[in-house]
């Protein structure tokens, strides 16, 4: 079972990685074409906005049609064979869905307690998905959906039909069978649905009631949950569907840019439901402290090698907002250390929340920028000032909590490791090492050829394996036997940052690489 909600929790972030990029052209966007902010520069008929706002709309694409892209992005790492015909079939599955509903609710709206004449949007309970008006269910029934296609995807694709039914084979056969399995479906969603909603505006009710403490339980579960690949689960709902504000907590703060910017009084008074992105608060603050003290614990002798090693990874997370490379070298050699970080990244975003301090801060600083500073730093400056403060003082408190820690307990961190023939590699040294190679087997192949090779190898060889996915920086597989897998230490050596095995599931850290090398690994499955 933890197989499966780890994979799922993988291929629900296929999507997630088009939001980094759309994020900054909305950001960006919003901030040339905001007149208080720009001046008469945007006003709006002059070219300079016009030009500016259709970038802005096309950057909208990827958070207006949230539950398209989900629905036909999960078969992406959930199918087991024939992927791209799995992506055309949930999407033509997932449309016949809501004309199914959209006509249940227009003729029996009453019946199921919708008002099908209200406006959608608002309380009504009603959205637009592909130009059909039907019930809100969000990323939830996008990934309903797309869950039972790909089930009947995986059953049905190789049914082989009689010779004279040969053309309604393959992808066609599995609409014909999810056509019929979609109006139970329809049926159910309009009863069960609308009091789901209910549900949750009672849920919203109580976590806005929650205030700072919901906040602080919230961060913290998103950060324990990671060496298990879960958080994704947990914080999805609250950032881009309906379980906070509507739409999302990052669409809803794009459409209220211009508001904010228009005014000087604390973000938390406008927007406070902003405070559960504050998971970008110990990606900034917290890895340079987290570094730091690794680097001044490390041996004499291995302060540069240990230097080498932090430095990418705390750049990445700054910058990026990807923590797992510097999380997970010392997440298996000292779990409380991870512990310790999760209480500290609860509570530095409970203090900024408690400050006033709200926003999308949950990536790194190029997604603050673009989503916060730049386009809200001539009115709210002081904030984010004030901002800077407390992340600094967190800073040198997670230097020293860590540094203490280490010290007192003597924990393996980089450059306290015990000597085993097993070094950690720059990148440079890593790409030499690589090119003087001579593996007749991988001769001629690129630096992340060898890796996918090597981590082949250490996965057990490919008649171990089950299925191979990917989130942003790790490697998820399945394996058939266990005991064949190498090591978290093989997999340093090799040029990974690391592996965590739980029972059949290993992930493999590679970085923000880790797409190749899952392609370079399927090829050579």
């Amino acid at each position: 079972m933890m197989q499966k909600i780890q994979k799922f929790g993988g291929a629900m972030f296929t999507p997630v990685l088009l939001f980094a990029f759309a994020g900054i052209v909305v950001g960006v966007g919003t901030l040339f074409t905001t007149e208080a902010i720009m001046g008469d520069l945007a006003r709006p008929d002059s070219l300079f906005f016009q030009v500016w706002n259709v970038i802005l709309q096309g950057g909208w694409t990827v958070f207006n049609q949230l539950p398209l892209l989900f629905a036909v992005s999960l078969p992406i790492g959930m199918a087991k064979k024939q992927n791209a015909r799995c992506c055309m079939e949930a999407l033509v599955l997932y449309l016949t869905f809501h004309y199914f509903l959209s006509t249940m609710l227009s003729q029996w709206g009453p019946a199921f307690g919708v008002n099908f004449s209200a406006e959608v949007g608002g309380t009504s309970g009603l959205a637009m998905i592909a130009n059909i008006k039907t019930l809100d269910m969000g990323m939830m029934g996008a990934l309903l959906v797309s869950g039972i296609v790909i089930y009947l995807h995986n059953r049905f694709f190789d049914t082989e039909l009689p010779d004279w039914l040969g053309s309604f084979n393959g992808s066609t056969f599995v609409f014909m069978v999810g056509f019929f399995a979609m109006l139970p479906v329809a049926l159910l969603s309009a009863l069960i649905w609308p009091k789901v909603q209910m549900g949750m505006l009672a849920f919203q009710g109580f976590v806005k009631s929650a205030g700072a403490a919901g906040v602080w339980v919230f961060i913290l579960l998103e950060r324990l949950l990671i060496p298990f690949g879960l958080h994704h689960i947990l914080y999805s709902p609250f950032y881009y569907d309906n379980a906070v504000v509507p739409g999302g907590l990052y669409a809803y703060w794009a459409t209220r840019l211009p508001e904010l910017a228009a005014s000087t009084a604390s973000l938390k008074s406008l927007v406070p439901e902003a405070g559960f992105t504050a998971t970008g608060f110990s990606k900034i603050f917290g890895c340079p402290g987290i570094a730091a003290a690794f680097y001044m614990t490390a041996k004499p002798e291995k302060k540069k090698q240990a230097l080498a090693l932090l430095l990418p990874m705390t750049l990445t997370a700054i910058l990026c907002g990807v923590t797992e490379p510097i999380e997970f070298t010392f997440l298996f050699i000292a779990p409380p250390l991870f512990v310790v970080h999760a209480l500290l990244a609860a509570t530095l975003s409970t203090v900024m929340y408690l400050a006033g301090i709200v926003g999308i801060h949950s990536g790194g600083a190029i997604e603050m920028a673009s989503l916060n500073w730049i386009p809200l730093g001539a009115s709210h400056w002081k904030q984010y000032l004030l901002m800077l403060v407390i992340g600094l003082v967190f800073t040198v408190i997670w230097f020293f909590v860590f540094r203490f820690l280490i010290v007192k307990f003597d924990f393996k961190t980089p450059g306290r490791e015990v000597d085993e023939g097993i070094k950690f590699y720059s990148k440079a040294e890593y790409r030499e090492r690589q090119a003087g190679a001579n593996n007749a087997s991988t001769a001629g192949a690129t630096g992340r050829d060898e890796l996918a090779v090597k981590i082949l190898a250490g996965l057990g060889g490919k008649e171990n394996i089950v299925d191979i996915t990917n989130c942003a920086t790790r490697l998820r597989v399945n394996v058939h036997d266990e005991t064949k897998l190498q090591d978290d230490a093989y997999f340093k050596s090799i040029g990974a940052h690391g592996a965590m095995v739980k029972g059949k599931s290993i992930q493999v850290i590679v970085g923000l690489s880790v797409p190749k090398v899952r392609a370079k690994v399927e090829e050579l499955l």
